[in-house]
């Protein structure tokens, strides 16, 4: 197929747009400035079109449309910045983007949306998530939705950020009690959903969550950041009513100052006291997701452990309980 991704060129997306280039499907990338360094990257890297446009602005979407058969729908932010709202991005981006899949009648469309979505959930991201779904499910398109539990990897923000802290920090710290349950999954097995989901009949009109093969709290994950990387470092649960005051302070700070999203805030941390995880063995089964450990997926990255042929770890560390 001739896949139109947008997203493209985040975390997520150029993993996806490797599994797309490694099945032979032709590819489109919608960006909003074809010459940024990003854009040039997935041009060379995966011999992609590149269209320039913006899921803000509907009249741009239907030339980028215009002779493809589907659409890979990935643009999600997790903190806000200027017109870069949940609302905006998440729930009118997709309705936008719906609208303008409807004009080509288009064969596919798959959508990420994320694990913990819900009517009525605590957290803006997860409300907009939600309307976002609501928008694909009531479309006419023949659509797929895919929710991830927290996705690592080797550019990921989430491990790579704890991995950092370790070197430098001499705690690591847990927002509130720390007894929420998540589901851990490579950005590799996400992306084997979304580019097997365009052949897959099985998938037309259905939702996927997606995530590992065990449920960690946060400080499990963090003992096992620290038993991979080798390092020794207290773990400390930082009160919920510090914490907020803190997301607090640097969402205004970075609103007024930094004109960039902040590091922490107070949505977020409402996600992280919630558990996070779904039943993920239809998907394992449908999509061949290998479901590795926590501990083996990010050891590839953290020590360069080399893989074998089955995609199992040579050697690594056992998963700290």
């Amino acid at each position: 197929m001739k896949v139109l991704v947008t997203g493209g060129t985040g975390f997520v997306g150029k993993e996806v747009l490797r599994e797309l280039h490694a099945a032979g499907h032709a590819i489109r990338v919608l960006v909003r400035d074809r010459g940024s360094a990003a854009a040039r990257e997935v041009i060379s890297r995966y011999a992609s079109e590149v269209r320039e446009g913006d899921i803000l602005a509907p009249a741009t979407l239907p030339p980028a449309l215009q002779g493809v058969d589907a659409v890979i729908h990935l643009v999600g932010i997790i903190a806000e910045t200027g017109r870069q709202t949940f609302e905006n991005v998440h729930t009118r981006g997709t309705q936008n983007l719906i609208a303008a899949a409807h004009i080509f009648g288009l064969k596919r469309f798959i959508h990420m949306s994320a694990q913990g979505t819900r009517p009525n959930a605590a957290s803006r991201y997860h409300q907009t998530k939600w309307a976002a779904e609501e928008a694909v499910s009531r479309s006419d398109l023949r659509w797929t939705i895919f929710r991830p539990s927290v996705i690592y990897g080797p550019g990921d923000d989430f491990v790579n950020f704890f991995a950092r802290l370790a070197r430098t920090a001499p705690f690591l710290p847990v927002m509130g009690p720390g007894h929420a349950r998540l589901q851990p999954v490579a950005v590799e097995e996400v992306a084997r959903c979304f580019a097997g989901a365009l052949n897959e009949p099985r998938a037309i009109r259905q939702s996927f969550d997606v995530g590992g093969p065990e449920l960690l709290t946060m400080p499990q994950i963090l003992r096992t950041i620290l038993s991979v990387t080798g390092r020794r470092r207290p773990i400390i649960h930082v009160p919920l009513r510090l914490a907020n005051a803190l997301a607090a302070f640097l969402e205004f700070y970075y609103r007024v100052a930094r004109r960039g999203p902040p590091p922490l805030n107070r949505d977020q941390l409402r996600m992280l006291q919630e558990d996070n995880f779904g039943d993920c063995q239809w998907t394992a089964d449908i999509f061949g997701l290998q479901q590795r450990s926590f501990a083996e997926g990010i050891a590839t990255y953290l020590q360069g452990t080399p893989a074998n042929s089955s995609g199992r770890l040579v050697s690594t560390k056992p998963l700290v309980p």
